[in-house]
């Protein structure tokens, strides 16, 4: 039976082609396309792929880039959405605030996807993860505490775990 958390020799390679491009890519943004910083591009382009090969290793997990983009077209919605809300509530002497802490179980285990979560959750105006409670949820800042935000929360976190399931082929 292979080890589930062992890569192969083929995705490490498209792991690295993928990252080397992406940092090609970055570099040619920044500096421009001159044919004279074009080998200083791809030198710094490997060093960057080879150090984020280090820092964060490929896996078998992937990311269904229908799913990622359905996430994002999403996650806009609900931005600009909640934006209007807190902006409502900032400005409208009538709505009200209650800001406040929320405590969220979190059905994600602790690493890189429940800090991803994290970081696309501290994205959304009204909702900022500020740590973690004693007892390992996630502790919530909040503009109103009045309003689901964990059923708000749970229901992101879903859309945020289907980016990572397996694809029916």
């Amino acid at each position: 039976m292979p080890d589930e958390n062992h890569v192969s020799r083929r995705a490490l390679l498209r792991s690295v082609a993928w990252r080397v491009a992406g940092f090609l890519a970055f570099w040619l943004v920044l500096a421009g396309p001159a044919p004279h910083d074009l080998p200083a591009g791809m030198l710094a382009s490997g060093l960057a792929a080879w150090t984020s090969l280090r820092l964060s290793p490929p896996s078998n997990e992937h990311v269904s880039l229908l799913r990622l983009a359905r996430f994002i077209v999403h996650f806009l919605h609900q931005a600009i959405r909640a934006g209007i809300d807190v902006a409502f509530r900032a400005l409208s002497p009538q709505l009200r605030i209650q800001p406040g802490f929320v405590l969220y179980a979190s059905r994600l285990p602790p690493g890189g996807k429940r800090d991803a979560f994290c970081a696309e959750t501290s994205l959304s105006p009204g909702t900022l993860p500020a740590g973690l409670a004693d007892d390992g949820r996630l502790l919530i800042h909040c503009l109103d505490v009045s309003q689901p935000v964990s059923d708000r929360l749970a229901a992101e976190e879903v859309l945020f775990m289907r980016l990572f399931e397996r694809s029916q082929r």
